[in-house]
Order: structure tokens, then C-alpha cells, then sequence
């Protein structure tokens, strides 16, 4: 029996995403067409985009359908780069994003751009002070409301307000965060001053049960964005192509039933997560659990096994039947250190011994047991071989 407790990487489909899928693809017609069948398709299209904007507090036209979260942050981020004044040249960007941000700050700077690097603290969270100060006459900035790894959660409310302060664009990464914490896109942008302060937020249908391969930007109407896609005018131009209906309805629903389980499952994986890492702790003195130990995600346990190798440590939970990560999916396969274990302030060497337990809808007190049933052994072993492998 597998116990999957990888659910940062992604969750598994609810069956009513997936039941909601299959009803939509019934229907004929493209969603741009202007005769009957078409028009169906844009009827459930524009339905699917009304019960997004509801759970995201944010006005339907606002919802701009893409791939997932990795186009969402580039859209958003490349989009407000070549929109931008000729005279800002900046990017606020925190040491711990993911790597969907980092990487693609990476290829502005290679256009020019001066990344203004901004520190995060112990536990993973931005260092507010250091945001401040990097803000004025930025091209934009961009922020996690989750550090998708360590868990911490982030003050959106404050990131959003000193960007406004700041008459700078703020582009918030809300991938981790959907389903798991109360957004509210209206609330945290600021009306005062259109085109600056919050202006886009990403999010991902994977991470909370819809399918693979649907994801969101939320645009301010405000907002100065360039295309990624051309060739059309959908989605007020910021996203060309033929729209997937289908995909919209099963995020959808995904996000309705998300929001609608949100504050009892906070509360049921809480305690499943401090039972974990109680356990983990008592089979393993040596571990620590990173990121912080309030503000975090609720299913979140990003767990440090001093002295082991995390890949081994993985491969041999997985031997067992448990099914981790040493941290983000988009790395996984990559032999690196945890580029957020190090803006921590960690070393190298912790940076590689990080193990990430993300618990989700359907973890169980037999998933926590099968973890804690092995995680001692392993632990052993993979201390050996990393001693083997330093002698």
C-alpha cells in the first residue's frame, strides 16, 4: 500500500473535478464561435470563471485562464517586465521563491533587469524591512504568500500594502497557498492607485484537486501586462488560444469544494501534521522541523534529519511504501541543495538533508503510522550511507 504524502507536488483529482470534467467535455463547440454550440461553451466557460472570482474575492473579468501556476507567474512576471516604464529596470525578488519565479527573474536580468535581492529570516518568511527598502522605482516585485517548502505563510496584507506605498506592482504567488489560507484579491489590492500594489496573483487547479494542466492569473483590471500567447483576443488579450471549458469547470469546482472544506481541514491536517512531526521527533531526536512553527501551512512539515542524505532518506521511505519529497516537485530528479534551506541560513549540508511531508484531503492516521513505523530505520541507514559517502 502507497501512503502519499506528497501533496505540495500535487494533490490527487476529486472525483467531482474529475465528474465535472467529463460533463463539460460533452459539450460541442468552441468558446470563441459565435454560433449556438459556441456559445454553450462560453455560457459554462464564463459560469466556471464566475465561481472562481467568488471563492478569490476578485471581479470575473479578472480571471484569466492558463496551463497552471508555472505560465500564471510567467505571464504575470514577463507580462509586467515588458509593460513596464523605460526608466524602472528593477525586480524586488526574495531569496526563497520558487523556482518558477526565480528562474524566470533569471532570464530578465539576462534583458537587462537589476534583480534587488531580498533576504528571508530563519523560518523562511520575507524580512519586511529589507522589502520596504528594495521597493522604490522597481519595475515590480514579486512575493509567496506560502513558501511552498519550509510552509511558512507570508503577510500578504503587508507585502500588498507596502507596494502600494510604494507606487510599485505587486505580483503575489499564491500556488501553495489556495485551498489552505483565506485569499482575497479585492482586499488586498489597493484601489487608490490603479496599476500599482497588488496587480496579479497565480494560482494552480493541481494543487487542490482539479486536473493536471489548468491554472489561473488573477489581472487586476488596472493591471499592464504583455502577452505571452498572441493570435487572439481572448481573455482581454493576456492569453491567446482556444480556452479549455472543460478544464475551467473542474477548476471550478475544485475551488469551491476547497474553499467550502477549507477552515475543517486546517484543522484536521493541523493535528495530523503535529502528530507526525511529535513522532518523527520522538524516533529521531536529532530532526527538526524547519519554517514556522505557527505561521505555516496546515499540512506542511518540512523536516530536517541532520547528518542523512535526503535523496536517500526519500528512496527509502519509498521502499516502504511512503511517498515524500526533499522539496519542490519542479526540482525533484535534480541532485541540489534547497535553495530556500540556505536562505534560511542553513548550510549546504542541511540544504541536502531536508526531507518535505505535505499532507492533504486524503491523508490518514495511517499514512502519519506508516511514516512513523519506518522513519528510524531509514533515518539510520541514510545516516550511514551519507557517512559512507563523506569517508
Amino acid at each position: 500500500m502507497r501512503h502519499y504524502l506528497d501533496h505540495a507536488a500535487t494533490t490527487p483529482l476529486r472525483p467531482e473535478a474529475r465528474d465535472a470534467w467529463l460533463a463539460a467535455s460533452e459539450t460541442i463547440g468552441n468558446a470563441s464561435s459565435t454560433h449556438g454550440a459556441g456559445q454553450d461553451a462560453r455560457r459554462l466557460l464564463e459560469e466556471s470563471r464566475e465561481r472562481i472570482a467568488a471563492v478569490l474575492d476578485a471581479d470575473p473579468i479578472e480571471i484569466v485562464f492558463t496551463s497552471g501556476g508555472t505560465e500564471s507567474i510567467n505571464l504575470a512576471l514577463q507580462g509586467m517586465w515588458r509593460s513596464r516604464p523605460t526608466s524602472a529596470d528593477a525586480i524586488v525578488l526574495p531569496d526563497a521563491e520558487h523556482h518558477a519565479t526565480m528562474d524566470t527573474v533569471a532570464a530578465l536580468a539576462e534583458e537587462g533587469a537589476v534583480v534587488r535581492s531580498v533576504g528571508v529570516t530563519e523560518s523562511a518568511a520575507i524580512d519586511m524591512r529589507a522589502f520596504v527598502a528594495a521597493l522604490p522605482g522597481a519595475a515590480f516585485a514579486t512575493a509567496l504568500v506560502a513558501n511552498n517548502e519550509a510552509g511558512t505563510l507570508n503577510d500578504a496584507a503587508a507585502l500588498a500594502s507596502a507596494s502600494a506605498a510604494s507606487e510599485v506592482p505587486l505580483h503575489l504567488d499564491a500556488v501553495a497557498a489556495l485551498g489552505h489560507v483565506p485569499l482575497s484579491f479585492r482586499r488586498l489590492r489597493s484601489d487608490a492607485a490603479p496599476g500599482v500594489g497588488l496587480v496579479a496573483m497565480s494560482v494552480a487547479g493541481h494543487k487542490i484537486g482539479a486536473p493536471v494542466g489548468v491554472g489561473a492569473l488573477v489581472a487586476a483590471r488596472s493591471a499592464r501586462l504583455t502577452a505571452l500567447l498572441r493570435g487572439g483576443a481572448q481573455q482581454r488579450g493576456l492569453r491567446a488560444g482556444t480556452q479549455d471549458v472543460a478544464g475551467a469547470a473542474a477548476f471550478a469546482t475544485a475551488v469551491e469544494l476547497a474553499e467550502t472544506e477549507r477552515e475543517d481541514e486546517a484543522g484536521r491536517l493541523s493535528a495530523l501534521r503535529d502528530r507526525l512531526v511529535d513522532g518523527i521527533r520522538s524516533a529521531v531526536p536529532a530532526a527538526e522541523l524547519l519554517g514556522d512553527p505557527v505561521r505555516r501551512l496546515p499540512g506542511n512539515a518540512h523536516v530536517l534529519f541532520p547528518g542523512a542524505v535526503g535523496e536517500s532518506l526519500l528512496f527509502l521511505l519509498d521502499v516502504a511504501g511512503v511517498a515524500a519529497s526533499t522539496g519542490s516537485a519542479c526540482q525533484a530528479g535534480v541532485a541540489e541543495p534547497s535553495h530556500v534551506v540556505m536562505a534560511m541560513g542553513r548550510t549546504e549540508r542541511d540544504a541536502r538533508s531536508v526531507l518535505r511531508f505535505s499532507l492533504g484531503r486524503t491523508t490518514t492516521d495511517a499514512d502519519v503510522d506508516a511514516v512513523l513505523a519506518t522513519i528510524a530505520d531509514a533515518y539510520l541507514r541514510a545516516s550511514g550511507s551519507s557517512a559512507g559517502a563523506r569517508s
